[in-house]
C-alpha cells in the first residue's frame, strides 16, 4: 500500500527524495485574491456571496448569537464535555509554564535594557470545519492566547448547513467552556479577510473589528488568504495537510505503527503518513496490518487515498543514524519514535513540530489530551518554525535606559560605528548631548 523509497547505501541529501504533498500555494493565492479583495472593498455582501458559493449557506448575520453558544454548551454530550474540560485543564497546565517574565539587564552602571513581554491586543482564531470538525482546535488556539494575556479573542469557523447556518455545535460548546463569546459563522478565505480587515455585518452590533494576529489551521484556501494578509496582520504559519512520520526499528509493534499511520491519513486525502525504518520484517508486518486495519476503518476511501498518495510512503534506511538524518530532513509536523531507548533517540532529533516518544505516546494523544499544542508547522517548516504557543501571542519590547555618565562612556564607540556606516547624523545625535550649548537646562535662567 505504501510507496517505497530505498535510501539504503545512499549518501545523497534526502530532502529532495522524500514524499511530499504536491501543493502550490502561490497558485491558490491568485485564485483566492478576488475573494479577499472583495471582502476588503465590499465587506458583508462579499462575505455572504462567498459563503453561499463555497459553504451553501446564506448568512443573515456574521456573529453567532450568545444564546446559541450557550445552548450548544447545554446540549453537549456529557462524555465530550468531560473530555474537553480535561483537555483544557491539561493544555492550560502546559501553556501556563510558557509564560515569560520581564528581565532587566544592567549592561553598565547607569545603563539598562529591559525586555518586556507584551501580549497582542486582539487575535482571530480560525477553527476549520470541512471533512471534519475540530472542537479540540478551539482549545489549542484559545488556551495559549488566554495564558499570554490577550484581552480580546474572536473565533471564526465555517457555517454548517445541518446546524442552521451556525458553526458546528461542538465547536460552539468548546468556545462556551473557554469563555469565548465572540464567534463568527464565517470560514475559508473570507473569514481570514474579515479578521484581517474588519467588517460590519447586518448592523453595527454585528461588526467584527480587525485583529492583530490570525492563528489556526485550515485548507489551502485559508493558507493562501493568510499569505495575502501577512503584513496586514501577523500569522502563525502557512499550514498544509497534516503529517506523521514514524521512526521505528524491529522493536516496534506493527499494529501500533499501522494504526498511527491511519490515524493521520483519515484527516484528508492529502494527509501524509511516512514510515522510516531499517527493518524489512517490520515493514512487511506493517503492510499486512494496513491491509487489515484500513478495510475496517470508517473513512476507508479517504485513508486509502492518503496512504497511496505521493505524499505518503516508507523510507528504508541502513540504520538508526541514517534514519535520524532522514527524519531531520523531513521535519515532520508529528514525529513518533518507536525504537529501543526511544527517549534518547528523540532527544537527538532537531527538526519536528512535536515528538511522541515510545509505544504509549501516539499522535492521537497530542491531538487531544497530552497538554501539548496540536497546531504545528507542516511541509518541512519545522526546520525553522515552532508550533502554536504562548509565545505566538507575545511581543518582546526592549526598553533602553541610560543615564548621562553611561552614555558618555560609550559615546565614542557609537560615533565610530556611525561614521563607519557613513551615517554621521547618528553620531551627532549623541555628541549633541555633551555640547556646552546643547540646550539642556541647569535649573537657572539663561540670557
Amino acid at each position: 500500500m505504501l510507496n517505497r523509497i530505498d535510501l539504503r547505501g545512499s549518501r545523497r541529501d534526502p530532502r529532495g527524495l522524500l514524499p511530499r504533498a504536491q501543493l502550490d500555494v502561490s497558485v491558490a493565492v491568485e485564485k483566492i485574491r478576488p475573494v479577499v479583495e472583495a471582502v476588503r472593498e465590499h465587506g458583508f455582501p462579499a462575505i455572504r456571496e462567498a459563503t453561499e458559493r463555497f459553504d451553501g449557506v446564506r448568512l443573515e448575520r456574521l456573529r453567532v448569537p450568545a444564546p446559541a453558544i450557550a445552548a450548544a454548551a447545554d446540549g453537549l454530550d456529557p462524555d465530550v464535555r468531560a473530555a474537553l474540560l480535561e483537555a483544557i485543564a491539561r493544555a492550560r497546565k502546559v501553556h501556563a509554564d510558557q509564560r515569560r517574565t520581564d528581565v532587566t539587564t544592567q549592561v553598565v552602571p547607569g545603563g539598562t535594557v529591559t525586555e518586556r513581554w507584551v501580549p497582542v491586543s486582539r487575535v482571530g482564531l480560525y477553527v476549520p470545519g470541512g471533512l471534519a470538525v475540530y472542537p479540540s482546535t478551539v482549545v489549542m488556539n484559545v488556551v495559549p492566547a488566554q495564558e499570554a494575556g490577550v484581552e480580546s479573542l474572536v473565533v471564526a469557523s465555517p457555517p454548517q448547513p445541518d446546524n442552521g447556518g451556525l458553526p458546528d455545535a461542538r465547536v460552539l460548546a468548546a468556545c462556551a467552556l473557554l469563555g469565548v463569546d465572540e464567534v463568527y459563522a464565517v470560514g475559508g478565505a473570507q473569514a481570514v479577510a474579515m479578521l484581517g480587515y474588519g467588517c460590519t455585518g447586518a448592523d453595527e452590533s454585528d461588526r467584527c473589528e480587525p485583529v492583530d494576529v490570525i492563528t489556526g489551521p485550515g485548507n489551502i484556501w485559508v493558507t493562501a488568504a493568510k499569505r495575502l494578509l501577512r503584513g496586514v496582520v501577523g500569522i502563525d504559519a502557512e499550514a498544509g495537510p497534516t503529517e506523521i512520520a514514524i521512526l521505528a526499528d524491529d522493536t516496534a509493534d506493527p499494529a501500533h505503527v499501522a494504526a498511527d499511520l491511519i490515524s493521520q491519513a483519515e484527516h484528508d486525502p492529502l494527509a501524509a503518513s511516512v514510515l522510516v525504518t531499517e527493518s524489512t520484517p517490520l515493514l512487511d508486518a506493517v503492510e499486512a496490518e494496513l491491509g487489515r486495519q484500513v478495510a475496517a476503518t470508517k473513512h476507508e476511501a479517504r485513508v486509502r487515498e492518503a496512504l497511496t498518495g505521493v505524499q505518503s510512503g516508507v523510507v528504508l534506511v541502513d540504520d538508526l543514524e541514517q534514519g535520524l538524518r532522514v527524519v531531520d530532513a523531513y521535519a515532520a509536523e508529528h514525529l513518533e519514535i518507536q525504537t529501543r531507548d526511544a527517549r534518547t533517540v528523540a532527544m537527538r532529533v532537531r527538526n519536528a513540530g512535536a515528538i511522541f516518544v515510545g509505544a504509549f505516546s501516539p499522535v492521537s494523544l497530542g491531538d487531544y489530551a497530552a497538554g501539548s499544542n496540536h497546531v504545528l508547522p507542516t511541509g518541512g517548516c519545522a526546520r525553522h518554525s515552532s508550533g502554536l504557543s504562548v509565545q505566538s501571542f507575545l511581543r518582546g519590547i526592549h526598553v533602553v535606559e541610560y543615564d548621562e555618565a553611561a552614555l558618555r562612556d560609550v559615546a565614542g564607540h557609537v560615533v565610530a560605528l556611525a561614521n563607519a556606516e557613513d551615517l554621521p547624523a547618528h553620531g551627532d545625535a549623541v555628541k549633541a548631548r555633551f555640547q556646552p550649548d546643547s540646550g539642556r537646562s541647569d535649573g537657572s535662567d539663561r540670557a
